[in-house]
C-alpha cells in the first residue's frame, strides 16, 4: 500500500483575476500519494480555474505550485502532461473515428521500418487496458463503443502519457449506476497504485462513496479542506452554499403577500416526464398566478428540467401538458408560440448577442415567433424596447446601445425584456440574478412576484436557498437529477430544504 499521508501536490497562496473578476483569492490545495480527493462548490466557486491554473491553460497571478517538493509553472495542457498531470473530461474528447488503439497511443504509435507497427500498438493498447480491468478489442472504432468505455479509454490514455496526477472533471455525469461503480472500481485500483486523484463532481452520494477527502471553494475563495468520513452532509452542503446553521436557525423566511389569486386548474402538467442521463421522471403542476422554486445543487436536475419544459432537450418518458392540450412537439420556437418564455442560466452563451444592440437583443424572441416576413418596423422595435428599459430600470444611454457594453446587471434585465416582450403566461427564469449587484437582484425578484400578481405562472431557479424561499409560493427540491420533494406553506423552510438537499 502507498502512504498516504505522502503528498504529491501543494497549491499556496493561488489568486488568478481576469477583467472585473477576481476568480481565485489565495486558494491553497493538496493533494496526497494514494488519494482521491473531491473538488466541490457551486458554479463560480472556481473549481475550473483553479484546474486550469494547475493544468497551464491559465497562469496564476500569484502563488506557487510544487509537485513532489519541486515548483512547477504548466505553460500549457501538454506540458502539463509531460509533468505527470493528465485531465479527463466530462465530454471525452478524443477521436470517434480512430480505434481504441490509435486513441491510446495516438503521436506515440510504434513504428516499423517507418510505418506504425500496428501489431505493437494493439498489444500495447491491450496490455495498457488491462491495468484498468477493461477488455475490449481494441481495433474496433472508439465510436462505436458506449460512452462509460470511451471514458476509460480517455483515463487509459491519460495514464500513458503521465502517471502522477489524474483529475477526473464530471466523469459520472453522462454514467448510468452500474457505469459509475464500475469507473469507480478503477479509481480505486489506481489509488491502491499510488496515484492521486482530483474528482471533480456535483454528486453529494458519490463523493462521499469514493473520496478519501474533500476541498470546497465558494466565490473564489477556499472554504476549507475536510477527511470526507468526519464531514456531515449538512455541513459540506452548507458549506458550499454558504450559510451557517447558527444563521438558519435565526433566519425567518421573507413574507409576501401573494398567491391569493393562484389558479386552481394547472397550466402547465408533467406526468413523469424524463429524460435517460438528465433527469429521471417526475410529477410536476404549475399554475396560473403561481411562481413554483427549483432548489438544489449544481447538477441536481434544476437545468435539465427546465429544458425539458421549454422544449431545448426532447423527453424520452412521460407526457407534458400545456393548457389542458398534451404538447407533441418540443422545440423553443412551439413552446414560445404556445405562450413560454425562458431565461437561461448563462446569459453569456445562451442569452444575449453581444454584437447587437439593446433595442435588437429585446426583440430578438418576438421577432422570431412572428417569423420573418412579418417584419416588426423600426419604430415598433424602439417602442418596445423603451417600455421595457424603462420598466424594468435598464441602465443604458440608449436603445442602441451594443448590450456588451452594459453590466452583468443590465444584461440579465436586457434577457427578461426580450421575454416579457413575448407577453408569456408561462416564465422559467434559471439562475435570474447570479453575478449581478444587490439592488438589482432585489428589482428582478420584485418582478417575478408582480408577474403572478398579474396571472402568470413562474418557474424560478436559483442556487441561493434565501432567494429561492422569497419568491417562491411552492418549492421543488432536486438532487442527483431527481426531484426529491415538494414543499409548500410552513415547510418552506432554508434548514429543512438543506437537510433534503443533503439526504439527510
Amino acid at each position: 500500500m502507498p502512504n498516504t499521508n505522502d503528498g504529491i501536490l501543494l497549491m499556496q497562496g493561488i489568486c488568478k483575476t481576469f477583467p472585473g473578476v477576481q476568480a481565485l483569492l489565495n486558494v491553497n490545495f493538496s493533494l496526497r500519494k494514494g488519494e482521491i480527493h473531491a473538488l466541490m462548490g457551486e458554479n463560480g466557486a472556481g473549481k475550473s480555474t483553479l484546474i486550469k491554473v494547475l493544468t497551464g491553460v491559465e497562469r496564476q497571478n500569484a502563488g506557487t505550485i510544487l509537485l513532489e517538493g519541486k515548483e512547477i509553472l504548466a505553460k500549457s495542457p501538454l506540458h502539463a502532461q509531460e509533468l505527470g498531470i493528465s485531465t479527463v473530461y466530462q465530454e471525452v474528447n478524443l477521436c470517434p473515428n480512430l480505434s481504441v488503439a490509435e486513441n491510446i497511443l495516438i503521436g506515440r504509435e510504434p513504428k516499423k521500418l517507418g510505418s506504425i507497427d500496428w501489431k505493437r500498438l494493439n498489444n500495447q493498447a491491450r496490455q495498457i487496458l488491462q491495468r484498468l480491468d477493461i477488455d475490449i478489442d481494441v481495433t474496433q472504432s472508439l465510436g462505436m463503443y458506449p460512452v462509460a468505455i470511451q471514458q476509460m479509454v480517455a483515463i487509459a490514455r491519460a495514464l500513458e502519457i503521465s502517471a502522477k496526477i489524474l483529475i477526473l472533471d464530471e466523469p459520472t455525469s453522462s454514467l448510468d449506476a452500474r457505469e459509475t461503480e464500475k469507473l469507480f472500481d478503477v479509481m480505486r485500483k489506481l489509488k491502491n497504485e499510488g496515484l492521486g486523484i482530483i474528482f471533480i463532481t456535483h454528486f453529494l452520494d458519490q463523493m462521499y462513496q469514493i473520496t478519501d477527502r474533500v476541498t470546497v471553494l465558494r466565490n473564489g475563495e477556499l472554504v476549507g479542506t475536510y477527511d470526507t468520513a468526519a464531514l456531515p452532509r449538512m455541513e459540506l452542503v452548507s458549506k458550499m452554499i454558504g450559510r451557517s446553521l447558527n444563521e438558519l436557525e435565526d433566519m425567518s423566511r421573507f413574507k409576501q403577500e401573494t398567491g391569493k389569486h393562484i389558479a386552481r386548474e394547472p397550466l402547465l402538467r408533467a406526468r413523469q416526464l424524463g429524460r435517460a442521463g438528465s433527469i429521471q421522471p417526475l410529477d410536476l403542476e404549475l399554475h396560473a398566478g403561481e411562481v413554483l422554486g427549483f432548489a438544489g445543487l449544481l447538477g441536481s436536475g434544476r437545468t435539465e428540467t427546465a429544458n425539458l419544459l421549454f422544449g431545448v432537450d426532447k423527453p424520452d418518458h412521460g407526457a407534458l401538458t400545456f393548457a389542458g392540450q398534451e404538447v407533441k412537439k418540443f422545440s423553443p420556437l412551439n413552446s414560445i408560440n404556445r405562450g413560454m418564455a425562458y431565461c437561461p442560466e448563462d446569459r453569456k452563451a445562451d442569452g444575449i448577442v453581444d454584437e447587437l444592440t439593446v433595442r435588437e437583443n429585446i426583440v430578438l424572441a418576438l421577432q422570431a415567433s412572428r417569423g420573418w416576413f412579418k417584419f416588426l418596423s423600426r419604430k415598433k422595435q424602439e417602442e418596445i424596447a423603451n417600455k421595457y428599459i424603462e420598466l424594468l430600470n435598464i441602465a443604458t444611454p440608449n436603445a442602441d446601445q451594443l448590450v456588451k457594453n452594459l453590466s452583468g446587471g443590465n444584461q440579465q434585465k436586457v434577457i427578461l425584456a426580450r421575454w416579457l416582450a413575448t407577453n408569456p403566461q408561462t416564465l422559467i427564469l434559471d439562475e435570474p440574478t447570479r453575478g449581478i449587484d444587490v439592488g438589482a437582484k432585489a428589482e428582478i425578484q420584485k418582478l417575478v412576484l408582480e408577474l403572478a400578481e398579474e396571472g402568470k405562472a413562474c418557474i424560478f431557479i436559483s442556487s441561493e436557498l434565501e432567494e429561492v424561499l422569497r419568491t417562491s409560493h411552492r418549492v421543488m427540491v432536486l438532487r442527483d437529477q431527481e426531484m426529491v420533494a415538494e414543499l409548500a406553506g410552513d415547510e418552506l423552510e432554508e434548514k429543512k430544504i438543506m437537510q433534503i438537499i443533503a439526504g439527510s
